[in-house]
């Protein structure tokens, strides 16, 4: 089953109200997935708390046929990323520097909220060592291989890699995962799933393991923008409610002409263009012009720009016993930081504050922002064995959707090809507090793309 064809997460509620399925049965159809010999469970996750998940599971039953289920979406099965504290879990962070911390004395509020809402938590899902990378690749515990042309063995994307797979190969109906550059677009966008990152002060970041404390957000990668849009709500502790019926005839789409559109891989582009076409057929009025503010983001990271400073200072004391424990890939990008001056990153600060300001005003007329997610397809792990072509591919696929980190903003990116065939993210993005808006919009693009095919 693809995830497209998969059930959302209002589908299994309305099983769930009527008695065709139990949440038991969810719960266990998910650790066949798991446990299947053949699948991706071993890669996709690092821990799977099968007791706790049954019990869970039975609790959320007998609340329901009691009539006090916590919300309708009480004894659904998610899976959480290694970078958030599990009450008595070790969080690691797809690590094993950090495996003889202290296990967590409480649940981050992120996984709480979820807990309160009556979710399962169904494991801890498999991640780029410290979320540094927009590729997927863990050399600690293996990569879990892309459902897209599986044999031939591509990256998921990353960070947040096992959270997509979980998604994807049904070990999970929704996942909770961090974005800081790209790391629920990117492994969203090349799984064919749907991945969105909030406006950053949207939901608490504690009890989350920081990369970048300037640009880390907290959001759900899932089947549907409404998977999403539910998720985020319970995360944004708000009530999940329908989204608006919003249409597309009339929304003033902006692609920006700087940088987004550069050195597409052919099938991306096409892709995009199809997508776009489709989007104008059904009545959007879509511009392609300069978002010249782009063209700066390049040079207020080449020195490593705040994930480098930032994760720095997290690491300094840690690396300083355990260099050698690290991905050597990612203790690298980490080392950067140390050659920034405290004035370097004050005036990464203020760079920032102005992009931000310019960028809002240059938007401000047009509904959102759209672009592809990625520059390229989902690359073969064989063709990444050497630094240069590793690094090469890590930057076009964090290249767009750290532009909206950078300006601080909200970004959905859901599929723009067609199940089975090489998987395009779309992605739609707009300024800080509009997410709820962002995504009626992106809702009313998903249903323009599969009403036509696509």
């Amino acid at each position: 089953m693809t995830a497209a064809a998969a059930p959302g997460l209002d589908a299994l509620a309305a099983d769930l109200a009527v008695g065709r399925t139990t949440s038991r049965a969810l719960v266990e159809a998910c650790l066949a997935r798991i446990t299947d010999p053949a699948g991706e469970g071993g890669r996709a996750f690092l821990h799977v708390m099968a007791d706790s998940a049954r019990t869970a599971a039975d609790a959320m039953d007998r609340l329901r046929a009691a009539g006090a289920a916590p919300s309708p979406y009480a004894g659904i099965p998610v899976s959480i990323k290694d970078l958030f504290d599990i009450a008595g879990q070790v969080t690691r962070a797809g690590s094993r520097v950090l495996n003889d911390a202290p296990p967590a004395t409480k649940d981050a509020p992120a996984v709480a909220r979820l807990r309160r809402a009556g979710f399962v938590v169904i494991g801890r899902t498999n991640m780029t060592e410290f979320a540094y990378s927009g590729l997927g690749i863990n050399p600690h515990y293996g990569t879990p291989r892309n459902p897209w042309d599986r044999a031939a063995g591509r990256v998921p994307g990353g960070s947040s890699s096992g959270a997509a797979v979980s998604v994807v190969d049904g070990m999970a109906h929704a996942a909770l995962g961090t974005d800081t550059g790209g790391s629920c677009r990117i492994p969203a966008a090349f799984t064919g799933l749907v991945g969105f990152k909030p406006t950053a002060r949207r939901v608490p970041l504690e009890g989350a393991l920081p990369l970048s404390g300037s640009l880390d957000s907290i959001g759900p990668i899932a089947r549907s923008v409404a998977c999403c849009a539910t998720v985020d709500a319970v995360l944004a502790g708000e009530a999940p409610e329908a989204l608006p019926d919003l249409p597309v005839a009339g929304l003033r789409l902006l692609v920006p002409g700087t940088v987004a559109l550069d050195d597409l891989e052919p099938v991306v582009a096409a892709g995009f263009e199809a997508a776009l076409g489709r989007l104008s057929a059904a009545g959007a009025r879509i511009e392609t012009a300069p978002v010249p503010a782009f063209a700066e983001v390049a040079a207020m990271n080449a020195q490593g720009g705040f994930t480098a400073a930032e994760s720095y200072a997290w690491h300094r004391s840690l690396i300083e016993r355990r260099a050698g424990d690290y991905d050597p890939r990612v203790l690298s990008r980490i080392q950067r930081g140390a050659a920034m001056s405290a004035a370097d990153y004050i005036a990464l600060l203020e760079a920032r504050r102005d992009f931000i300001r310019r960028v809002g005003r240059r938007v401000a007329s047009y509904d959102a922002l759209v672009l592809p997610s990625v520059a390229i397809l989902p690359p073969r792990l064989d063709a990444l064995t050497a630094d240069e072509a590793y690094t090469r591919a890590n930057l076009l696929a964090l290249r767009n959707t750290t532009l909206v980190n950078m300006m601080d903003g909200c970004a959905i990116s859901l599929p723009a090809t067609a199940p089975g065939e090489a998987p395009v993210g779309l992605m739609l993005a707009g300024v800080a507090g509009i997410d709820r808006r962002l995504l009626a919009i992106a809702a009313a693009t998903e249903r323009v793309l599969h009403s036509m095919g696509g």
